[in-house]
């Protein structure tokens, strides 16, 4: 059944729950209720057929009748609960405590500690689940000796993430992307200007989004531009030293039940790090060239790897090299128990929001809610409009859908259809907008994955997060968008991109002038 606009209602309902609530479970579980009664209203029992369906997307999470066990999202929640663990021991052991004394006598200001994580968001470019985890659970111990709010940390993680993996071609996301480009698009429609590979260089600087996201990530940090929600948790953060509100409870990847027991080196947490990044890019590589028919090269390697089993692969080493250290500084076995189930129950809430987001995301498909805003898309409009209409098509697609990739699919093709019909010089730029408009939706929603890891990586309040971040992410889009109408008059990146950087310029000394910063 098509259900047209009416499809927005439950992704809609839920992210209005969110704000109004700040309770993220329940609202999500409102929006599956009524998503699945719409899918079902026409089956005579349609109450059991709603709940039938519920319990079959969350079982599919696990187990896939047929095919057996879920190796894409059961394989993402098992690095989780591993993750937590990992992180746990470090802390038992001393490693992290160690780490963060030891940064602080290097690092020494709090514009510092939120630079050296932003470089770490974009050195590590490889995957944007990778990149949130990883960087967030680093630069936690720095940037809690400076005081810094999880907030500010998951949003200078969540900003840096899959604003780098849509720019490098050698990510899960850019051999995703190239994927799509060159089978739905330029073979489609007989384009041999350019190869895939070399379009998707291209497009790379013409997303605006991206590309701004991450230079407003260091003037933020650079010039202190806390604003919005973001300036009462930094606030409260160097008043109090909370990091974070704790009357909404505990948070992913924290425990008050680890607490270091012995004295320990920061090499307790570096070598468990570098043995996670070093063994999950080794099986990113091993499960690229297994999955790769013919010749496989590193384009190819990258676009058929295995990013959950090789997480998975990977975690499980570094929590056997995490757990070889605890025994070697002599852990009790005691602590060492409680330290197991603290890095498991740390995890929990975010196991939890992963599991509602991916029921409502899977309903969400089952109304047809992106292939209702794709039909949105008016081939008959003003050509010069059409990338930042499509840039802002995507990013609504993005955000009431929560999944950037399942963007990609729908809308790449669509605008690469659009060009191809009318204006076929305007192919990259309106590629480029559907990238940087679902990266946009991506930050903005609470219901994407991407955004639950990132928060989870820092230690924030998903909530938190989300509304700390929005303001940001609209400011981002606005520069965008104007980059997106200049290029669509023009034809001319040059002054696309300078337009940009004049209103990005601009918002910085606004800011800078209007905003007293929070430690002045």
């Amino acid at each position: 059944m098509d259900h047209g606009a009416l499809s927005l209602l439950p992704p809609i309902l839920a992210l209005i729950m969110v704000i109004l609530t700040r309770r993220v479970l329940l609202s999500l579980g409102i929006g599956i209720i009524v998503g699945a009664l719409m899918v079902n209203q026409n089956e005579e029992l349609f109450v059991n057929e709603a709940l039938s369906q519920v319990i079959s997307i969350v079982t599919g999470i696990f187990y896939v009748p047929g095919e057996g066990v879920n190796t894409w999202e059961f394989y993402i929640l098992l690095f989780l609960v591993i993750l937590g663990i990992i992180a746990s021991l470090i802390t038992m052991t001393g490693g992290s405590r160690a780490f963060g004394e030891w940064a602080l006598s290097r690092v020494k200001t709090r514009i510092g500690a939120q630079i050296v994580t932003a470089f770490l968001g974009i050195i590590i470019f490889i995957d944007d689940y990778f990149n949130s985890l990883t960087v967030g659970n680093v630069s936690r111990p720095l940037t809690d000796r400076h005081r810094i709010s999880r907030a500010k940390l998951a949003y200078v993680v969540d900003s840096t993430a899959a604003s780098m993996c849509v720019l490098i071609p050698l990510s899960s996301w850019g051999a995703y992307i190239i994927t799509i480009i060159g089978n739905d698009v330029l073979m489609e429609h007989g384009v041999t200007e350019f190869g895939a590979l070399q379009a998707f260089i291209m497009m790379a600087p013409m997303n605006f989004y991206a590309v701004f996201a991450i230079l407003m990530v260091f003037a933020v940090a650079w010039f202190r531009l806390d604003f919005g929600p973001m300036r009462t948790h930094e606030l409260r953060a160097l008043t109090t030293g909370e990091l974070v509100d704790k009357e909404k409870g505990a948070v992913p990847g924290d425990s008050e039940d680890a607490q270091p027991v012995v004295s320990g080196r920061v090499g307790d947490l570096v070598w468990p790090i570098v043995t996670l990044i070093a063994a999950t890019v080794l099986f990113m590589i091993v499960t690229g060239v297994q999955g790769t028919e013919g010749e496989a090269g590193l384009l190819a390697t990258f676009e058929n790897t295995d990013v959950a089993a090789s997480l998975l692969y990977g975690g499980l080493i570094s929590m056997s090299v995490t757990i070889a250290i605890a025994f070697m500084r002599k852990v009790p076995v005691k602590d060492f128990g409680v330290g197991l189930w603290a890095g498991v129950k740390s995890m929990l809430p975010a196991i939890y929001i992963l599991i509602f987001a991916w029921t409502i995301i899977e309903i969400i498909g089952e109304l047809g809610t992106g292939a209702y805003l794709a039909e949105v898309v008016n081939d008959n409009m003003n050509l010069a409009y059409l990338p930042v209409v499509l840039f802002l098509i995507a990013g609504f697609m993005a955000f009431t859908t929560g999944t950037s990739w399942g963007t990609f699919g729908i809308m790449l093709p669509i605008a690469g259809e659009i060009a191809a019909q009318t204006d076929v010089t305007l192919l990259l730029p309106v590629l480029a907008a559907v990238l940087a408009g679902a990266i946009f939706g991506d930050h903005c929603s609470p219901i994407s994955d991407t955004t639950i890891l990132s928060s989870t990586g820092a230690g924030s309040h998903h909530i938190d997060h989300v509304l700390t971040q929005l303001p940001y992410a609209v400011l981002v889009a606005v520069i965008a968008s104007a980059g997106f109408l200049v290029i669509g008059f023009t034809g001319s990146f040059l002054a696309a991109i300078a337009a940009s950087l004049v209103i990005f310029a601009l918002s910085i000394f606004i800011l800078k002038t209007v905003i007293k910063p929070v430690d002045a």
